[in-house]
């Protein structure tokens, strides 16, 4: 089977600013209960997801272009790039921040223990 991607957006996801968009590879069902999101997410500039908890599952960042700053669990700050991968464990949150002026694009995995 091939198919295209979904694509929906979400204003102030997890309260933080403006509007995200996701593009869906997999939805829920197609995890087979063993996640619930397999997307790439764009955030546009001065757009962010906000602090949020990851209980019960991890989830994964693979940044594929533009730049950001990533909240960690700890509230330290790291400037990312393309390339880089951040990684929220079980029962850990973060934030995700674009304080630039292009498009953040990042692949994320959200997957149960």
């Amino acid at each position: 089977m091939v198919r295209r991607e979904t694509t929906h957006y979400r204003e102030h996801m997890r309260d933080g600013r403006g509007t995200v968009t996701i593009h869906d590879v997999l939805q829920k069902e197609e995890l087979n209960g063993h996640g619930r999101l397999y997307a790439r997410i764009v955030l546009p500039p001065g757009a962010s997801i906000g602090w949020h908890e990851h209980l019960h599952e991890t989830e994964p960042y693979y940044i594929l272009k533009g730049e950001g700053d990533f909240i960690d669990n700890d509230h330290s700050v790291h400037h990312v790039t393309a390339g880089d991968v951040c990684i929220i464990e079980c029962g850990q949150s973060h934030s995700i921040e674009n304080n630039s002026d292009s498009d953040l694009e990042f692949m994320a995995l959200v997957y149960n223990e």
